[in-house]
């Protein structure tokens, strides 16, 4: 059974009481909440297994009523995407217009956009403290379960205070010491520390107590902890100012990679395109997965916050946002021996069908690719997943947004329910660490405080993957309807050229740490990631400047865009959150000073 997180209509006791879920029928993960329940009702089995139920409903961000999914969306595809040099917005000018400053950079504190990210976050952070506040004197519950528990809601605090502090840096950190249910103004905290160590000491402490597997997809293991641990100090490893690497956190990280490594609990897929299929789901690559779900009668499970990043042709049709960028795509040119462009890859354009016409004959680019690109990108010529073969009948506003769609979480067609409800409501997991991260993490470490050869060996056991031709992208030839095509398996879709580093490509340290930052783009694109790990590494204003000065020729809408170095590399305190922290007449929330 995998532990679905549902869009589960909850509140916190500071709020009006508590929806419950029944935690005792094997079903109850895809039940729907019956009743309100009073603060007694929460000291049995039943009512505490219902909390945690409530606080894993809040991790895909689609557990608040009144609120737009994609704004609170697990996988950032707006604040971690489109903010990067990945993606664009999309669609057309005027759908969704805040994410517009978003992509311009022009990050304001009143977007409802980063308000929603703050309060969905909060509010993950609030369900977990309702469940510890209330576990201690819950009856009917053994001493080992409720240790069970308790390690993962300090999990699942955990994670939801990394992201405010990835995203927004200036937060407060609340835990059930601090939260009061009888007094709202308990967690009216200041903003004014470091909350590391205690995101920290939150994934210690589950890591301590979690065991090594889970029966049900979904609740966090050892692993899981560990990887999230590890990732917490890699965001610690580079000064954000100057880039230098932080050792000691280095250090850290390294030590538990290593852990995972050498566990042998873990391996990548044979195929890279199997991190992105709903059959291959939990898979032996994953440490951990946000799970979903989808049926005919029933979309609550489904993953509603990728919706709008859907290509804009049948049988979608809406909505057309999250494009990726020319300058993504050129980033999977290869060299004659099969290696990528590190330092020229964006000089020239892999070609694309902007402007050219539906109808007209179209030869794709020629040159080597790294076979990853059409695993991550559709473009025309294409074959898109087992839909059709991609033209720019996908795309909303060519003029606008450019010629590609986003792929990866897109559910093939023998996975997705035509006719039944939203087509773009998938089962598609979301992996949220797997075993690749491990190891291109691990070869950031080793590259700053380890072996550039270990780093390089690493590296290249992700090349050696992606270079497996089964796993290329076919040859499809247009059928005689618009949705009908035939795949000639003996032959790749386009000329895919891959192949690991040489020890001379890793001869020094700014070499490796080029090397590998390349490595983990090529791996990780379109899922949310890159722009935080631009600015994790301390190059996110040079990068993006240099991005946006070019694409400006490309997406006119992006002339006058600008990153500022200390000021863009978080977002703002929202508002409204300053407004709704005021103690006895005083605001405990402070804006970073960036933006006052």
């Amino acid at each position: 059974m995998q532990l679905l997180h549902k869009k589960i209509v909850i509140s916190t006791l500071t709020l009006t009481g508590l929806l419950l879920l029944d935690a005792c029928s094997t079903d109850f993960l895809t039940r729907q909440p019956q009743g309100q329940y009073s603060p007694a009702s929460l000291s049995n089995s039943n009512g505490i297994e219902g909390l945690l139920i409530g606080a894993y409903g809040m991790i895909d961000g689609q557990g608040i009523d009144g609120q737009d999914a994609w704004n609170h969306e697990v996988q950032n595809w707006v604040y971690g995407g489109i903010a990067s040099d990945d993606a664009y917005k999309g669609t057309d000018s005027g759908d969704q217009p805040e994410q517009s400053f978003i992509e311009r950079y022009d990050f304001q504190p009143t977007l409802n956009h980063t308000r929603n990210k703050w309060r969905g976050l909060y509010e993950g952070v609030a369900r977990t403290n309702d469940l510890l506040d209330n576990l201690g004197a819950a009856t009917g519950i053994t001493d080992a379960r409720k240790k069970q528990i308790e390690a993962e809601a300090r999990f699942l605090r955990g994670y939801f205070h990394f992201e405010a502090r990835k995203i927004f840096r200036y937060v407060p950190y609340i835990d059930e010491k601090i939260y009061d249910a009888s007094d709202p103004n308990s967690t009216k905290v200041p903003n004014d520390k470091e909350i590391w160590p205690n995101i920290e000491a939150d994934f210690q402490a589950a890591m301590a107590v979690l065991p090594e597997t889970q029966a049900e997809p979904g609740r966090p293991t050892k692993w899981a902890a560990m990887a999230h641990l590890a990732k917490t100090y890699m965001f610690q490893g580079f000064d954000i100012s100057t880039g230098a690497p932080n050792a000691a956190k280095l250090q850290q990280a390294k030590a538990l990679l290593d852990q995972i490594v050498n566990s042998g609990k873990f391996s990548l897929m044979e195929n890279y395109s199997q991190n992105f299929d709903s059959d291959t789901r939990n898979n032996k690559e994953s440490i951990f997965e946000v799970q979903y779900a989808k049926s005919a009668a029933d979309d609550g499970a489904a993953n509603a916050g990728m919706g709008l990043a859907h290509p804009y042709a049948s049988p979608w049709g809406c909505c057309g946002f999250y494009q990726p960028s020319q300058n993504l795509v050129n980033a999977y040119k290869t060299d004659a021996n099969g290696l990528p462009l590190l330092d020229t890859f964006n000089d020239s354009d892999v070609k694309n069908d902007q402007g050219v016409a539906f109808e007209a004959a179209y030869t794709p680019h020629t040159g080597t690719l790294d076979p990853r690109l059409d695993w991550t990108v559709g473009r025309r010529g294409i074959l898109f997943k087992d839909w059709k073969i991609h033209n720019s009948d996908f795309i909303r506003d060519q003029s606008y947004g450019g010629p590609y769609s986003p792929k990866k979480h897109v559910a093939s067609r023998k996975n997705t329910l035509l006719g039944a409800g939203w087509v773009n409501l998938t089962a598609n997991n979301y992996r949220m660490i797997r075993y690749s991260h491990v190891l291109l993490w691990l070869a950031e470490a080793e590259t700053e405080v380890g072996s550039l050869t270990r780093a390089r060996d690493l590296v290249n056991m992700i090349r050696k993957r992606a270079a497996n031709p089964a796993d290329f992208v076919k040859l499809a030839t247009q059928g005689a309807t618009r949705d009908a095509y035939t795949v000639d398996e003996s032959k790749p879709a386009a000329n895919y050229l891959i192949k690991e580093y040489p020890a001379s490509a890793f001869a020094t340290k700014e070499a490796a740490r080029k090397a590998v930052r390349f490595e983990t783009r090529l791996e990780f694109a379109m899922e949310g990631h890159r722009f935080f790990d631009l600015v994790r590494w301390g190059i996110a204003a040079d990068v993006l400047n240099t991005y946006v000065t070019k694409e400006a020729d490309k997406r006119t809408y992006k002339r006058g865009a600008r990153f500022v170095k200390g000021r863009n590399e978080y977002y703002p305190v929202p508002q409204q959150a300053i407004d709704n922290a005021f103690k006895n007449g005083q605001p405990t929330l402070v804006q970073n000073p960036a933006y006052k």
